[in-house]
């Protein structure tokens, strides 16, 4: 028997995904290889993401880089992103340029798993080097700290864990920088993602499950169910990315 409220719908079509992780990670139950995320990503309405080895954030970054852009090499579907030790500001610079060199667009932020507080030497001095690289930053943590730490450098960033709770600090922040972005992942409040469109535009959106280690089902739904417009929806679910992918 097939439930027709199972079956994903065009609204929940998202053809970019900017947290998709591969490979350990503590506070989950088992590790997830890249072969289980990617069938993952098959059986839902994602068409294609930007992912990583969990390797760069928890053990090497040099070895996990090599091992994101090896084994992303041959998925076609997958778009690799960066990562440094915020921990190790002194090897960020090869790090991050080996990540330009290789045509690396994102450059991902551990700072709540290396404990790298805003205002210390070596995240300023990481958020300099991808800046100046022109490097989309992937920023985890609260982004009621970490915003006013990346305002006035004409930053695009996207923050992954904005929760609904904090989306009025977010909205202030988003107002007066224009390269702020987030993801819809805890935006759980029945008109969270409709209070950012009507704020600050729909082009501050962009879908992110974190996948393998949430499901990706309640993200497209709330995509599917959201009130907004075609056009509005397109942007969220992939436009805002292909953008910043040039």
């Amino acid at each position: 028997m097939t439930y027709d409220w199972l079956v994903p719908t065009p609204e929940e079509h998202v053809r970019w995904d900017v947290d998709v992780l591969y490979g350990p990670w503590p506070r989950h139950h088992r590790d997830v290889d890249l072969a289980e995320v990617r069938a993952r990503l098959a059986r839902s309405p994602v068409e294609a993401a930007l992912a990583l080895s969990t390797r760069g954030a928890l053990f090497d970054a040099e070895s996990g880089n090599a091992e994101t852009l090896r084994d992303l090499a041959a998925c076609p579907e997958l778009r690799p992103v960066g990562t440094v030790d915020l921990r190790d500001p002194w090897g960020a610079e090869e790090r991050i340029e080996a990540l330009a060199a290789a045509g690396v667009r994102f450059l991902r932020l551990f700072t709540v798993e290396q404990g790298a507080e805003p205002g210390f030497p070596g995240y300023g001095h990481v958020v300099d080097l991808a800046l100046a690289r022109g490097m989309v930053l992937l920023q985890d943590g609260d982004p009621r700290r970490y915003g006013p730490a990346l305002a006035g450098r004409g930053a695009r960033v996207i923050f992954l864990d904005l929760h609904t709770y904090l989306l009025g600090d977010f909205l202030l922040l988003a107002r007066r920088e224009p390269g702020f972005m987030a993801t819809t992942r805890l935006l759980s409040a029945p008109d969270s993602v409709e209070r950012v469109v009507e704020a600050v535009g729909a082009d501050r959106l962009v879908f992110g499950s974190r996948t393998p280690f949430t499901d990706i089902s309640p993200q497209t739904l709330r995509l599917r169910y959201a009130r907004l417009d075609a056009a509005d929806r397109s942007a969220i679910a992939g436009g805002n990315v292909e953008e910043l992918l040039g």
